[in-house]
Formats: structure tokens, sequence, C-alpha cells
């Protein structure tokens, strides 16, 4: 696998450190300094754009994040997070890794082939997101987690966000966009509780700016890719 970072353009660079930098100052000015937060939205933050280049290494990144994440959240008994992203996000980020190496982009380039929906993919998807968020419903009932609706809500993105990696589709990054915006809620609730937990709110509002980025790099990408099939 080539080296990602050759590929970032003026633009995105500036988007990388400037999200480095957010998320650090974030964290460090925190009344209770959290290194695995840190540490966490640092690779993050460097997945998503990774992600967004179509490098396989940002699903490599991803998986190490659900680990991590997968620590912060059982800290809050985040029962929801923690089943999503140990029992769905993390093994699907890597079939994704597989489904990424094994599809190079037909330009060479050391980026992924972007992969189109079909009908019968998306009544798959929506089948299946409705059996998962289900039955992780139902788990969580069983924790008592907190905050149950949003942490459904947050089930379902999740899924819709990881499963779309693995198919390849430009739509994973909007599902991860969705997926930002519910845990900011669900943050900004667990911050109420115990301010130590402010910088997730800062974290997952940078992700979700670099995650619609990638969505729209990838539906670029998707349609520079066919004009290329075509020719």
């Amino acid at each position: 696998m080539d080296n990602p970072f050759k590929t970032f353009t003026k633009k995105e660079w500036v988007m990388w450190i400037t999200s480095l930098l957010l998320v650090t100052f974030s964290n460090l000015l925190s009344a209770e300094f959290s290194a695995v937060t840190l540490c966490a939205a640092l690779i993050g933050v460097t997945a998503v754009l990774l992600g967004a280049k179509g490098s396989v290494w940002g699903q490599v990144l991803i998986a190490i994040f659900a680990i991590l994440y997968a620590i912060i959240s059982y800290s809050f008994r985040y029962w929801s997070e923690v089943i999503t992203y140990m029992g769905m996000a993390f093994p699907l980020a890597v079939w994704a890794i597989y489904t990424w190496a094994t599809h190079p982009s037909q330009d060479g380039d050391g980026t992924v082939e972007v992969n189109r929906l079909r009908p019968r993919d998306i009544g798959f998807l929506g089948i299946t997101g409705a059996i998962v968020t289900y039955v992780f419903y139902r788990i969580m009932i069983y924790f008592e987690t907190p905050h149950i609706l949003f942490s459904t809500v947050s089930i379902l993105t999740s899924y819709l966000a990881a499963a779309t990696s693995v198919y390849r589709s430009s739509f994973y990054g909007f599902w991860y966009a969705a997926n930002d915006l519910v845990l900011v809620i669900l943050w900004v609730l667990a911050s109420i509780v115990n301010p130590i937990y402010i910088p997730m709110i800062i974290n997952f509002c940078v992700f979700f700016v670099n995650d619609f980025y990638g969505f729209i790099s990838w539906k670029k990408r998707e349609g520079l890719q066919k004009k290329h099939r075509m020719s």
C-alpha cells in the first residue's frame, strides 16, 4: 500500500492539521485530561481524511479507533456505543480493509474503486439495518442504556456507515456524518453529567466536517472513475 499522505492537496493538509490542533487543544484544556480520548481523536481524524482519499489505511485506522472509542464509551456505560463499535464497527472495518484492498481503482492511483449500490444492495441494507437496530435495541434495554432514543439512532447510522464502507459506496461518508451528529447529541448529554466528556463533542464536530468532505470527495471520485471506464 502506497503512502496516502503524498496525494494530499494543500486544502487537505490544512484540514488535517487544523483538525489535529482542534482536538488536541480541546483535550488538553479539558478539566480532566484523558490520554485515551486524545489518542482516539487523533487516530479518528486521520482515519476520516485517509478514507476521504480512498486509501485502505483509513479503514485500518478506523478499526483501531473502534477499539479506543469502545473503551471511552465503557467508562460512561454507553453500552450502545461499546456494543456497536466492538460488535459491529470493528469487524465491519476489518472486512472493509479486505474489500478496499482487493478492489483498487483502475486509475492506478492507489485508491479504492468506488462501487455503485444496486437496488438489491439497498434493499439488503434496509432489511439488515432494521434487524440489527432492533436486536441492539433489545440489548440496550437489558443493560439500561441511558438516552435510549439517540442510542438507537446511533446503532442504525453506525451500521449503515460501516456496511456501506464494506460495499465501497460513496454514501459511507454521508452515513458517518449522520452518525457524527447523533454522537454530538449523546456526548452533550453525557457532558451534562460529567464535563470530562466535553472534548468528545469537539471531536465529533470535527469528524462531521471531515466525513462530509469525504462524502463529497467520493461522489467526485465516483464520477471520474465512471468517465475513465467509459473512455
